[in-house]
């Protein structure tokens, strides 16, 4: 509770310097709602992702290719505070271990509910489910719009970030291209 109320004094504090007139009634409670909103924004920070992923890792026998893709994901900019928002790909290839599904989703949220730059999100993501899981290999692709090069800066509104990071057997081009394709299909 006293986190909220310290980022709802800072709040204030921004917008009274911004020349707004912080009692006036469309802005009464806007500091105390901007405060429970970033942190919701960042509450990745409090969440564990190798705790989640072992809440649920089950033996099996299974070394194919698992696939969760667009996995809706919502971050904010570390050098702006401005959104960007996607979809990320993650599969890896078991060696023993498998994961429930739901896990992943999971894991993407942790990592872009903290302050990020889609770079080091992707990789975090590879990172904690190759160290936790201990697959043959890890694919992660995330696509993203970025919120501070379509409102400010060079204000490009069709642009799309992509960045990639492999692990294992995702390193070797024609598990590497098998993923891309699925990624780009639609089997449904």
């Amino acid at each position: 509770m006293a986190q909220t109320e310290n980022l709802r004094l800072n709040y204030e504090a921004i917008l009274s310097h911004i020349g707004e007139q912080i009692d006036r009634e469309g802005l009464m409670k806007t500091p105390e709602r901007a405060a429970k909103a970033f942190q919701f924004l960042t509450q990745g920070y409090g969440q564990d992702p190798v705790a989640i992923l072992r809440s649920a890792m089950f033996r099996q026998d299974y070394s194919e290719m698992v696939l969760v893709k667009n996995i809706e994901l919502y971050s904010l900019c570390e050098h702006h505070l401005l959104p960007f928002f996607g979809k990320a790909h993650v599969a890896y290839i078991p060696n023993g271990y498998i994961v429930g599904l739901s896990k992943i989703p999971r894991v993407v949220d942790v990592f872009a509910r903290r302050l990020q730059v889609q770079e080091r999100l992707t990789i975090e993501i590879r990172d904690v489910i190759q160290e936790t899981l201990q697959p043959l290999g890890v694919a992660v692709v995330i696509e993203a719009q970025h919120m501070c090069m379509m409102m400010r800066g060079v204000q490009k509104q069709n642009s799309i970030t992509t960045t990639s990071a492999f692990t294992g057997e995702f390193r070797n081009a024609e598990t590497r291209s098998e993923f891309l394709r699925l990624i780009s299909s639609t089997l449904h």
